[in-house]
């Protein structure tokens, strides 16, 4: 209780550089990071039996909670459509080297493609899992159970300065098992195939480590890819329909893919312990914190649910 005062008295405090306002959430969640990691190895050290930064929420400003995008389920329907859709590369005209080793010119020219396997399963897996995207990053071919249509999160990669590291979640709740649609399922086994003739056709040159996600050489896929990846899609199908169209899909972050999967859980009458629980989040009341937006929507609902019951039997 004293930490989460602490920290509702630090964002409401004025800033100390002479600018206005209060403290932001980011600095609050600086904070708070350090305070974790003091405490984690205090548990660690077996100086304390539990982290009690476990136990706590950062709460969220009226601001931050309007700032959260995500796909509504029209929009969701309409970016899965987007991921089957034939996209065309333009390649400028540049020189090129043959076996013997003369350069020739290649005019500019054009390619048509579909997404990779592997970026479409990216997607579905942020969408139906609600995983972060260092979570999905981290992902190896061990982490997953065909037989019980489920992936385990054990890890996440975030870059530290100039390298990406890959290494257990800061917390124990990120650690869990969840189920996948079949559908999705399905298409992993055809990619694990997939991946594994490229594995051999490319012989010594491959260096990776069995992860899901890859670069040509078998690397773990770069923390980058997905983004730029995704806004591309967006991009790619929003300049196959009219400027005034509604089908036009938002410029949404890619972290709101899990925003959109918690969301459209929640309106489909999922309890929050089952939605929190996927999401990998310590506390309820973080989830509570976040999509307040689609719990109040809920709650609304409820109300007008109610008052239909009692006036069909009045």
């Amino acid at each position: 209780m004293q930490i989460q005062s602490f920290y509702n008295d630090l964002l409401s405090s004025k800033r100390q550089d002479g600018k206005e306002g209060n403290l932001s959430i980011g600095t609050v969640r600086k904070i708070h990071g350090i305070l974790q990691s003091i405490l984690s190895t205090a548990v660690k050290w077996q100086v304390i039996e539990a982290n009690p930064c476990d136990r706590v929420s950062i709460p969220k400003s009226k601001e931050q909670e309007e700032t959260i995008k995500y796909f509504t389920l029209e929009q969701t329907e309409t970016f899965l459509e987007a991921l089957e859709m034939e996209y065309s590369s333009t390649y400028k005209a540049h020189t090129r080297i043959d076996d013997t080793g003369k350069s020739y010119q290649v005019a500019e020219y054009q390619e048509r493609h579909t997404l990779p396997t592997q970026h479409k399963i990216f997607f579905y897996i942020a969408l139906f899992g609600g995983l972060r995207k260092g979570e999905i990053i981290a992902l190896q071919w061990s982490d997953v159970n065909f037989s019980t249509n489920s992936i385990t999160i054990s890890k996440s990669t975030a870059r530290v300065g100039h390298e990406q590291i890959t290494k257990t979640p800061k917390t124990k709740t990120s650690n869990r098992e969840i189920t996948l649609p079949a559908f999705v399922m399905e298409l992993l086994k055809s990619y694990k195939l997939e991946q594994n003739k490229y594995r051999l056709s490319i012989g010594s040159q491959w260096i990776g480590e069995n992860f899901l996600f890859i670069q040509w050489n078998g690397k773990q896929m770069d923390l980058s890819t997905p983004y730029h990846t995704f806004k591309k899609i967006i991009r790619n199908y929003n300049q196959t329909v009219t400027e005034e169209s509604s089908k036009k899909l938002p410029d949404i972050p890619l972290h709101g893919l899990r925003h959109t999967s918690a969301t459209l859980l929640i309106s489909q009458n999922i309890d929050v312990r089952t939605v929190s629980s996927r999401l990998g989040h310590a506390q309820t009341s973080t989830t509570m914190n976040i999509y307040a937006h689609s719990l109040k929507k809920m709650d609304e609902v409820a109300a007008d649910t109610l008052e239909n019951l009692f006036i069909k039997q009045a």
